[in-house]
């Protein structure tokens, strides 16, 4: 492997206070609109920020960075020249964090959507798949010729801007088919070829159209890479088949692809799991992906997201800030295990002498409690253990939870209940994590390292412990009422002021099924293998997708707000 790549979004996040804060990409419409001093007085900050992380990951063992995007630095004719001229700006400020970079002998990739617009851009190019290929190439063109110093192109093709994005640019899903898909890489490819720079292709994608299923399905990778040789081109894929959870097998295309070099992602930053608010330790997990891609062909190299993903509150800054700690944990022991193929315990201990931590063993317990109480009572270890499939994407492992939000309904009740088979162990295991929790005190104060981040954590999860009581045990008013206060005493505890604290949403409305028809519901709507079945083709991928269509044309409403605003929005996976 000869790229350890990782995401340099942080500096820009420096000072921006917005409420919940999309990660995805940097907040670019926050720098559109200030004004000519106060931009230049914030990149004077990211900057001196880039500096700062640069040093450290360069230390770490990092030799490549990445860096949105490829829309914000690329002028072209069918931009107004406003935009150009701003365009203009962010390719001077650019320069400075080049230079930045390259001091350090770092490596820099640009992200890029297919496909960015702007609102004068979608005149010019409307559905036009052929016009939108030349603009692409254009942008392309334009970018090595004006920085000719970077490595290389990121491409996302399977995820947009989220609905909250404004600004002069935003994305929307224009590659439906997998041909389109081979038919954009054939296109670029040469051109990549001609300034010997890299196209690195992410196969996430959110369930959309018939490209939806590319992380995961054979036949949608086979088509996509159909007649793709080339030593410029890079194929990257999550280390799943769906986001960055826990408990998933290894993707399968890293040994089914041979003749393709190919990048395996890793997030140090787990959205899913705290963002870094306390310790979500995942080492011992990455040592187990290690050893089996050991069998794997043409691995060129990973990624590493410690900044980058979700929608949330949560904002500690990896490598920026102490705050980042778990983060940076992460980050090191992940780059320790694939550049220089150490255990996950010689990982800890570098680390600890890295952060002048003496006490090795205690923190190293801290860290073998923690990945049991994640696993048995962030997630719900029998069915985070189990498959399913719903038309083109697999369904997460952690059902109840979803990046800041602990969902205490009925509706989930439900369902948890109609898809458990042993819901008194479920009971068992977050007992015993609740007592893992308070070692795990004791190991923190020991160890020297943030009590409070685990007293956040044992608050957290003591809510998650009252709602897997609720979920399993038979109903009665007292578990609500416990429910109840707990949530007002969290709320208590962490106001929003703080903005580092859950959301906890509850609603005790009884689901309108009975639980053996909801059982027969789910048997028809989830498999359990990846190919689709008959009542896929004829139902799921089709019938329901219009169906939806109508329902949110017509009754909004009974769509939930965080479905329909967070992301790209629910309805993107009935597309």
């Amino acid at each position: 492997m000869d790229i350890f790549l990782i995401d340099a979004i942080g500096p820009f996040f420096k000072g921006y206070n917005k409420k919940r804060i999309n990660w995805s990409k940097i907040p670019f419409h926050y720098l559109d609109l200030q004004d000519p001093q106060t931009r230049q007085e914030h990149f004077k900050n990211i900057r001196e920020e880039l500096n700062r992380f640069s040093a450290a990951v360069s230390q770490e063992g990092y030799n490549y960075l990445s860096l949105d995007d490829v829309a914000h630095l690329a002028p072209d004719r069918f931009h107004s020249r406003e935009i150009n001229s701003l365009i203009g700006m962010y390719q001077q400020e650019y320069d400075h964090l080049f230079e930045i970079i390259y001091k350090y002998e770092l490596g820099c990739f640009l992200t890029m959507d297919i496909l960015s617009f702007s609102l004068d851009l979608q005149k010019q190019l409307g559905h036009s798949f052929e016009l939108q290929l030349e603009y692409i190439c254009r942008q392309i063109h334009s970018i090595f010729l004006r920085f000719p110093c970077i490595s290389g192109v990121i491409l996302r093709v399977g995820e947009s801007d989220g609905t909250d994005v404004q600004g002069v640019f935003r994305s929307e899903l224009i590659l439906k088919k997998p041909s389109q898909v081979n038919r954009l890489l054939h296109r670029l490819l040469p051109v990549f070829e001609h300034y010997d720079k890299l196209l690195i292709l992410r196969t996430w994608t959110v369930g959309a159209y018939k490209l939806g299923d590319f992380i995961w399905h054979r036949r949608t990778t086979a088509k996509v890479l159909e007649g793709i040789v080339s030593p410029c081109f890079i194929l990257s894929m999550k280390f799943g088949e769906t986001d960055f959870f826990r408990y998933l097998p290894l993707n399968k295309h890293f040994f089914r692809l041979p003749h393709v070099q190919k990048m395996i992602e890793f997030q140090a930053r787990r959205e899913y799991e705290g963002c870094g608010e306390y310790p979500s330790f995942i080492g011992w997990d990455y040592h187990d992906y290690a050893v089996q891609l050991q069998e794997a062909e043409n691995l060129a190299g990973i990624c590493v997201w410690c900044q980058t993903g979700g929608w949330v509150p949560f904002r500690r800054l990896t490598y920026l800030e102490p705050e980042g700690f778990w983060n940076e944990l992460n980050s090191h022991v992940t780059v320790q295990i694939f550049r220089y193929g150490t255990s996950v315990e010689a990982a800890i201990r570098s680390f600890c002498v890295k952060k002048q931590i003496t006490q090795v063993e205690e923190f190293t317990r801290l860290l073998q409690l923690d990945d049991l109480v994640i696993k048995d009572l962030l997630y719900i270890r029998e069915l985070a253990g189990r498959k399913f499939f719903f038309r083109r994407i697999r369904i997460p492992p952690l059902l109840s939870v979803f990046w800041n939000t602990i969902f205490i309904n009925h509706s989930i009740r439900k369902i948890l209940q109609a898809l458990t088979v042993c819901p008194q162990q479920c009971l068992i295991e977050a007992e015993q994590a609740l007592q893992n929790l308070e070692e795990m005190e004791i190991c923190a104060e020991r160890a020297g390292v943030s009590v409070e981040d685990i007293l956040f954590m044992k608050d957290t999860f003591a809510i998650l412990a009252l709602a897997r009581r609720y979920y399993y045990e038979p109903y009665s008013e007292d578990i609500r009422v416990q429910v109840k206060e707990a949530k007002k005493a969290y709320k208590r505890k962490y106001p929003k002021s703080r903005r580092y604290r859950y959301r906890i949403k509850t609603n005790y409305t009884p689901f309108p099924l009975q639980g053996r028809y909801l059982k027969l519901l789910l048997k028809l709507a989830l498999r359990k293998k990846r190919g689709y079945r008959l009542l896929d083709h004829l139902v799921m991928l089709h019938f329901l997708a219009l169906l939806f269509r109508i329902l949110i044309m017509h009754r909004p409403k009974m769509i939930p707000k965080f479905a329909r605003k967070h992301a790209m929005g629910i309805e993107t996976i009935f597309k």
